[in-house]
Formats: C-alpha cells, structure tokens, sequence
C-alpha cells in the first residue's frame, strides 16, 4: 500500500486531542493506533490518513476539516521536501522538483508541473481511489498555494482551481482564501496560475544550500518503493467522472485508459473481475456517501450516478441495497462517525 509520512494524520488526531474526542476508536476503524500517530518517524498508509481525516471531519464536526488544517500547520513540517523548494531559485524550479520529490512525503498521489503558456499543478492518485477522499485532496491544494505563496513571499492567485470531488455549494472560505471561483465536480485536480509566475524568485533561494538537499532527496527517492496504480482504481476513477453524463460504458472507460476493449475485458478477468461488477459496487459506496450529504436532493444523486430518472435510481438502489433511497435516509443508516461519539458522550455522563 502507498505510504505517506502521516504528518497529516498527527493533524488530525491533534484536532481531535484539542476537542476532547475520544481518539483510540477512530484510530482504530481507521486502522491505526496511538503509537503509530504519538511516533513521527512511521509511515502511515495513505488509506489510512484518508479514512482518519473523513471520522475526524465527521467527529469534529468540521466538512472543511481539510482546508482548515492545511491554513494553519508550519510548512516546514513538510520536512526536506519543503526545504528543497525553499532553497530552490525561481517558482518553476521549486514547482519541478516538487513533481519529481513529492512521492518522498506521499506515495498515494503524483504531481505533475506544466510550466508552458501557464504555470499548472495537477495532482493525481496512484494506488488510491480518488473517490475516497474529499479532505486530503483540499489539504494538499491549499497547501501548495500556500507555498507558492510562502516561497515567493507574494499573494499568488490563481487563474482557476478544478477540483474532481463535489460539493452542493462551494464554500466561501474557499473563494476568499483562494481569490478565484472553484469549479467541483471537474475531470482532474488542477491549481492554474498565470505564467508570469513561473520566473518570481525563491526569497529564501540558497543554490549551495538546495545542491546539498538534492542529494538527500535523491537518496531518499531511490528508497521509496514503485507503486503503479492498481487497473480496478484506474477503472473506478474513470466511472465516477464519467457517470454523470452517461458516457459510463465500458468501451469509454477503455479508451481513456489506453486500451481495447476487449484489453479491458481481459485483464479485468485475470483479477478475477467484470466491468459490471465494479461499476455496480462502485455506484453502490457513491451513493451512500451522497447520502450522507442531507443537502444533497435525491434526484442531483441520481444524476451525478448516471440516472436521467428518479425512478431508475431507486429501483436501482432498491435492489443493490434492499430499502429505497428516501427510505434509508430518513431511518438514519447514514449517521456521522461524530454524531455517534457525541450521543454516546452523553450517554456516559
């Protein structure tokens, strides 16, 4: 499993110290412990820092847990990663080496800088369903914004920002903090700005500093293990892009993928799997996490899962689940990780 340095995760459970929550239960659905999170020299899996974050959101509660934990740590416990790009001369260098180094911190996700006509930074999950996660996607956007930001010593806006995951409404922190509009729902994670950025200079540029921490990072690269995305999360991060606009068939899914149809059919039956089967329990998990989301109307949840009709969806839900839509909503089968240890707080007083 792709592994990260877990300095998220401590965030997190900090928070949840803070609040007074209970942490070993959540550690524990989360598949950690305390003396994985109280040391900070392990690697925490990166399923598991995005489960964290999700019962930390919902015990809190807080649905930007993400976003806010992301404004308020010292980026310098990035550790050599940050120091790298601090001592680095100009923007596009820093944003460069951030592409090549970021796997030392986060072996879940890539990186990708497009300094052309704008100065682009894309991220991408390797090995992890994209679907999963909401909280650390945000925390890394706005983190490096943030080190754009702190490296150049400048309030750097941003053209754009694309998201993949959806919200019912784009939170105005969001825009205030960012300075642009938001686009959720969208086909990639993506921080756009202008290309005049990509030449402001490093304020804490050191070249002798930055050759020195090269060399550790390259060490510490050549030790991290190679991890490919799996060909079921490359499958499942295709569907839930392309289920809202029906386009969620199988010879797409191909074609985005680079491969035949029949290529798909056949690999996918080496793991002993059908696109059948995985669009049918991927639609299943996303549509009880739509509705876990009490704003979210019924019918936006039957379109964002590739239903032109109300009907179809409930019938559908009906029968991956046994109860209607509205039905299991309103009998609370969807109650929040925090609602739980809330009511369960008072019970004990």
């Amino acid at each position: 499993m792709p592994s990260a340095t877990g300095g998220i995760a401590r965030l997190v459970a900090a928070r949840l110290r803070a609040a007074g929550i209970p942490l070993a239960p959540l550690l524990s659905r989360a598949g950690l412990t305390v003396g994985l999170i109280d040391d900070p020299g392990v690697r925490l899996t990166v399923q598991s820092q995005i489960k964290l974050l999700e019962l930390g959101a919902e015990a809190l509660p807080d649905d930007l847990l993400g976003f806010h934990l992301a404004q308020d740590y010292d980026l310098r416990e990035i550790g050599l990663f940050y120091y790298v790009l601090a001592s680095s001369e100009i923007l596009a260098d820093a944003l460069h080496r951030a592409e090549r180094y970021s796997g030392i911190v986060n072996e879940g996700f890539s990186l990708q800088a497009r300094i052309a006509k704008e100065t682009a930074i894309t991220l991408s999950y390797v090995g992890i369903d994209r679907r999963s996660d909401r909280h650390q996607i945000e925390f890394w956007l706005i983190s490096l914004v943030r080190l754009c930001r702190q490296l150049t010593n400048r309030r750097l806006v941003p053209s754009r920002v694309k998201v993949m995951h959806r919200r019912n409404k784009i939170p105005s922190e969001f825009r205030s903090y960012l300075g642009c509009e938001i686009e959720f729902g969208a086909n990639v994670d993506e921080i756009v700005f202008p290309a005049a950025v990509k030449l402001m200079p490093i304020v804490s540029a050191d070249p002798y500093l930055n050759r020195l921490l090269l060399k550790y990072c390259e060490e510490a690269l050549a030790h991290r293990p190679a991890h490919g995305a799996t060909l079921r999360s490359n499958v499942e991060n295709a569907i839930t892009t392309l289920l809202p606009h029906g386009k969620a068939n199988a010879s797409e899914v191909a074609r985005q993928l680079g491969m035949s149809h029949r290529t798909l059919a056949r690999q996918l039956a080496a793991e002993q799997l059908t696109f059948s089967q995985i669009q049918t329990e991927l639609k299943t998990d996303l549509a009880r996490r739509y509705l876990r989301d009490g704003d979210l109307p019924i019918s936006q949840i039957a379109w964002l899962l590739g239903y032109r009709e109300v009907s179809a969806f409930t019938h559908a839900f009906k029968r991956w689940t046994g109860t209607a839509p509205r039905q299991s909503r309103a009998q609370g089968r969807f109650v929040s990780a925090g609602k739980r240890i809330r009511t369960a707080a008072r019970s004990r007083r």
